[in-house]
């Protein structure tokens, strides 16, 4: 499958999406489509444009300021746009929620239906129209951001789309996987009680 690259970067909204749009609607089969952009928004608009299309969609950070949205696009057979102008310039889907995570699994029973449970929790989580601002993981929640974990994409795409994503270091200590943390920071016991207690929302699985 051939991949095309779009760089769209230091371009402001719509032309991110006026980009992608126009990459997807050259299309004469299904192909990879790379669009780098600077900034969080742009991250959330292309996704959103993307993902309305059904395509499958993962956001990246490559580095300071600078994010990749792969798309797994085909052609769509959409006739190309009269008017540029009909493209929305999204807000920051980012609200003033956090979600806690503090188990490896969801609900009480069978701890392999839980896993199945918080993956898929995780994903939901993804999909929301309005993204929460953090998520914090502690206790059995740590293993989640760590190597092997079923969740680790999801996490990813919401990083680079401005979630703030935050590990208990002493959790990580105790269950030896401080060298396996795979997104987003190592936090302590004070910063999750400060970020909780100035939340507007939680939300627990």
């Amino acid at each position: 499958m051939d991949t095309i690259k779009v760089n769209a970067m230091g371009d402001q909204c719509p032309i991110p999406v006026i980009k992608t749009r126009n990459a997807i609607n050259e299309l004469k089969e299904a192909a990879i489509i790379e669009v780098e952009v600077d900034n969080e928004v742009a991250v959330q608009n292309v996704s959103r444009f993307a993902t309305s299309k059904n395509f499958k969609v993962k956001a990246e950070i490559v580095g300071d300021k600078h994010f990749r949205i792969t798309i797994e696009a085909e052609p769509t057979g959409d006739a190309p746009a009269a008017n540029d102008e009909q493209i929305e310039c999204g807000v920051d889907r980012r609200g003033d929620t956090i979600v806690v995570v503090s188990s490896a699994t969801m609900g009480i029973g069978n701890d392999e239906l839980g896993k199945v449970l918080i993956k898929g929790f995780l994903y939901a989580v993804s999909q929301l129209e309005e993204l929460p601002k953090t998520i914090l993981f502690y206790n059995g929640g740590a293993t989640l951001t760590t190597e092997g974990s079923a969740s680790l994409e999801d996490l990813k795409n919401m990083e680079a789309q401005g979630v703030t994503i935050k590990t208990c270091g002493t959790c990580l200590d105790y269950y030896g996987l401080k060298d396996k943390l795979q997104v987003g920071t190592i936090t302590n016991m004070y910063d999750i009680v400060e970020t909780m207690d100035k939340a507007a929302h939680i939300i627990r699985p």
